[in-house]
């Protein structure tokens, strides 16, 4: 086996060790699930993306260090920016990624990165067994949606100050939850954070999936179509949100920290 190309790239972010790692790994052709997921493993990463060239676009997988997942935006706003940095694809190419959700582009606008991914709306719900009791809060509002839970609270000051029973948490049955409120800051309109122990993910840093359920979810109560999101993790992270029709726009920007061979 000859080396492969492997990246690792901080996606919605400007400034490295900021944002959310994501390994980007670019194959000859389709590779082996069980192999994806041991280099996933090994990479720790909230997300390692395998791509191989495909028809007019790529092929896109997104694995955590324990599951395939569904859909992940950093790892595919951290792959189009490898892509056109690394001269796969010219620089003002748009890219098209097909995956596990469908067929999801990327173009540069104004200096961001733009994916155009699906919405993903929730539904109110009662709180399932465990669910407040791990987050140690209570909810103004809760919404399931395909993926996730999204649990809204009182305040900023509330989504900073968690501290999740992560082992309960786990035993909630969903891919992640969203835990979000209005921002203080008058630069952004809202924060959130997203825990997914469940996937192997205790809390992920920036989660450009999450806010295609936050787009739809803020727009309807803040009246506006156009957001700017941040999510207050550790780390922390910019997203930019427009909703319009049944897709969402998600703006970010990336930096690549390193690359190097997979020899194995």
């Amino acid at each position: 086996m000859r080396p492969l190309k492997i990246y690792q790239v901080d996606a919605f972010t400007d400034k490295p060790f900021s944002g959310n790692p994501a390994a980007i790994c670019v194959l000859d052709s389709r590779g082996d699930a069980d192999w994806m997921q041991m280099v996933a493993q090994e990479m720790n990463l909230s997300e390692t993306a395998f791509l191989y060239k495909e028809a007019d676009g790529y092929n896109l997988r997104w694995f955590t260090p324990t599951v395939e997942e569904e859909l992940c935006g950093h790892a595919t706003l951290a792959s189009a920016h490898i892509l056109w940095q690394e001269g796969y694809i010219n620089k003002d190419q748009a890219v098209k990624f097909y995956t596990r959700s469908g067929l999801l582009t990327a173009a540069k606008r104004d200096g961001w990165i733009e994916l155009n991914f699906p919405q993903e709306q929730d539904t109110e719900i009662m709180a399932p067994k465990n669910l407040l009791q791990a987050l140690g809060i209570e909810a103004k509002y809760i919404g399931k949606n395909r993926l996730d839970y999204i649990v809204e609270v009182e305040s900023e000051m509330m989504v900073r100050a968690i501290e999740p029973n992560l082992a309960l948490l786990a035993t909630v049955s969903a891919r992640g939850v969203i835990v979000t409120s209005v921002s203080d800051d008058k630069e952004f309109d809202f924060v959130s954070r997203f825990f997914a122990p469940r996937d192997g993910i205790l809390e992920d840093p920036v989660t450009g999936s999450a806010h295609c359920c936050l787009g739809p979810y803020w727009m309807q109560r803040l009246g506006k179509s156009e957001l700017m999101a941040y999510q207050a993790s550790k780390r922390g992270g910019i997203v930019k949100v427009q909703v319009t029709g049944d897709r969402v726009l998600l703006g970010g920007r990336a930096v690549t920290l390193f690359k190097g061979d997979l020899l194995v």
